[in-house]
């Protein structure tokens, strides 16, 4: 592989000064640029929804799919751009041995026929649940892995450059602070002096008509031509500047100036050039920081189609339970007879799709019984059905409950109604009375009152 030995070099250096320079701004050693405040709080605003949406993200994901080794199987088919494959839900698979163990104990046996239905009931939420978590990773979890993968690093690398725009500007603030500190110093330096301080030399003429002692010093022959009177000459003495000390003393201190000057045109030329490329480079970073407006925006749209998706998987759920309950019930109700059904424990109430409200905050299993009359009889006309000798109670009803069918009676929680059993009527069910409304309504729904 061919490497640029120079290049690697420059960028090795560039990295130690700034890596020097950072470390300096941590311990207040250094000037640094300060951000203005909105700026500021786009960047704090960004990082946080950065972090929250990678949390969101990873719990999303255990939600969908709860066993580690599977996330990673997943994970590592995306990465290597594959198709994951079809994986059997803990629904299905339940399913499979519920059949399985009804061919092998007897399909026809009680216990058989109802493993069987059961059997059938959780292949279809088995079949609903990967709907759902198809539908939740398309409309929710892809936005997001889209957004930390995409428009995130984006960000960052734009980030990155703006720091490294921001520590140029301030080396270059740096330097061009010590290049007029220099120049106002040599500015107050005197042009010469007749006395010769230790940190000042002879200029090179003078320095070497002293030391050239083969000939007669000039002032003796100044002498012999100006019998009058005379006078050593003044020598000029240098200071000891960088410039001065690299040339030994070939340049003056007007030269010497003239240097400082233009070490501070250059300077302030590149605090230009470094300020104008930190302002483009902050306008760039600016844009992409506000686009997070957008980006929660996104994300709600895909938040509302994930409640959806999932409201619709649960009612599928409360369906097909709802309807292998009223399967169960009825078996039940011809091998036990005389026996309620389904358990006293009280069940979450049913999702609606019509209606946002929901019912009580627990609901009682329904007894499931298809007409009052015995098989074979016509349906019992409600309107001709009187109350029994032995007289009506008032009962308060605990739950809302939706008819099923024209023969039930629908209630609202905590109203009054009048209830009374008929002679070979299901011990479940009573027929109960509203004002001029009459209809079958579950026990389980009811307290009776005294």
């Amino acid at each position: 592989m061919d490497f640029n030995m120079k290049k690697l070099a420059s960028d090795a250096g560039i990295f130690f000064t700034r890596a020097v320079q950072f470390t300096e701004e941590k311990f207040g050693q250094a000037e640094k640029t300060e951000l203005d405040a909105h700026f500021e709080n786009l960047l704090a605003r960004a990082d946080s929804t950065k972090n929250w949406t990678e949390r969101i993200l990873r719990q999303t994901e255990v939600l969908l799919q709860p066993n580690p080794s599977a996330r990673v199987e997943e994970f590592l088919y995306e990465k290597l751009d594959r198709k994951v494959p079809s994986r059997v839900t803990n629904g299905e698979l339940l399913a499979q041995y519920m059949a399985e163990a009804a061919s092998e104990l007897g399909p026809t046996t009680p216990y058989g026929t109802t493993l069987v239905k059961v059997s059938e009931a959780e292949k279809r939420l088995g079949a609903a649940e990967r709907d759902f978590i198809h539908a939740a990773s398309v409309s929710f979890l892809t936005p997001l892995r889209n957004f930390l993968e995409g428009d995130w690093k984006t960000i960052s690398k734009e980030r990155r450059l703006l720091q490294n725009r921001r520590l140029d500007l301030d080396a270059c603030k740096a330097r061009l602070k010590k290049a007029k500190a220099a120049e106002a110093k040599a500015s107050t330096v005197p042009d010469f002096q007749e006395t010769r301080p230790r940190n000042y030399i002879l200029s090179a003429s003078a320095s070497a008509t002293l030391d050239d002692t083969s000939r007669p010093p000039p002032w003796a022959e100044w002498k012999e031509k100006h019998p009058g009177g005379w006078r050593p000459p003044c020598f000029f003495l240098l200071p000891l500047t960088p410039s001065v000390t690299q040339a030994r003393g070939c340049l003056s201190l007007p030269e010497d100036r003239k240097l400082w000057n233009d070490e501070v045109d250059k300077a302030e030329q590149e605090l230009r050039v470094a300020q104008t490329e930190f302002d483009r480079q902050a306008e760039v970073t600016r844009l992409l920081l506000e686009g997070i407006s957008s980006t929660h925006v996104n994300h709600l749209r895909c938040l509302h189609e994930f409640v959806k998706s999932q409201t619709t998987y649960y009612a599928q759920c409360y369906r097909h339970m709802l309807d292998l309950q009223k399967q169960l019930g009825s078996a039940q109700g011809a091998i036990f007879p005389g026996t309620f059904v389904g358990t006293p424990e009280p069940a979450s109430p049913p999702l609606s799709s019509t209606s946002p409200t929901t019912a009580a905050a627990t609901m009682p299993v329904v007894p499931a019984v298809a007409s009052l009359a015995p098989p074979g009889e016509a349906a019992l006309c409600l309107e001709e059905v009187a109350p029994s000798t032995s007289g009506t109670r008032k009962a308060r009803v605990l739950y809302d409950y939706e008819a099923a069918d024209s023969s039930e009676l629908a209630l609202l929680a905590d109203e009054l109604i009048t209830v009374y059993s008929l002679p070979g009527m299901d011990p479940d069910w009573l027929i109960g009375e509203r004002g001029n409304k009459k209809g079958k309504v579950p026990v389980t729904y009811l307290e009776l009152l005294s």
